[in-house]
């Protein structure tokens, strides 16, 4: 005999995090083997990705001065290769860009020919600004081997950067 089973809906939305959110955040970036450190004190800057009443991804900033962070982009092993993860960070990004950022950086270990897409290019741990230095993943969390990016945020930088 076969147990029937409810269809997995094939739409989600977009839509900033809420405090209530964090004990479902912090099981998918682990579940991802991303830190979690630092995420309830900038859950103010991340969004969800919800599907029914699943949160099936996510992505935030650690925003800086007039820069950020751009953490903790996971999406759930099903709904991967479904335009998630893209759409979360096009979100995130134009987030960005509305509160008058300045430019976005990352630090990833297994993403680097994602974040491309985006106008995210390599750059140096010397590059980036004391304040994204600062931040508790660049401090330690993330290896030294970690491949930092940047985005400059605004007009024709983020034409030039192939969005």
């Amino acid at each position: 005999m076969t147990t029937p089973t409810t269809p997995r809906p094939d739409t989600y939305t977009l839509r900033a995090a809420r405090p209530g959110d964090l004990s479902r955040i912090e099981p998918l970036l682990t579940a991802a083997g991303l830190p979690i450190a630092g995420v309830a004190g900038c859950l103010d800057h991340f969004t969800v990705a919800e599907a029914g009443d699943a949160l099936v991804g996510v992505a935030g900033l650690e925003v800086r001065d007039d820069v950020a962070l751009l953490r903790s982009v996971a999406v759930q092993p099903e709904w991967r290769d479904r335009g998630v993860g893209r759409a979360l960070v096009h979100y995130v990004i134009a987030g960005a860009e509305a509160r008058g950022l300045h430019a976005l950086y990352l630090l990833t270990t297994t993403a680097d020919r994602y974040f491309p897409s985006f106008g995210f290019a390599r750059t140096t741990r010397d590059a980036v600004p004391a304040a994204i230095r600062d931040t508790t993943e660049f401090r330690g969390i993330c290896p030294d081997s970690a491949v930092v990016m940047a985005c400059t945020l605004g007009g024709a930088a983020r034409a030039a950067g192939g969005r």
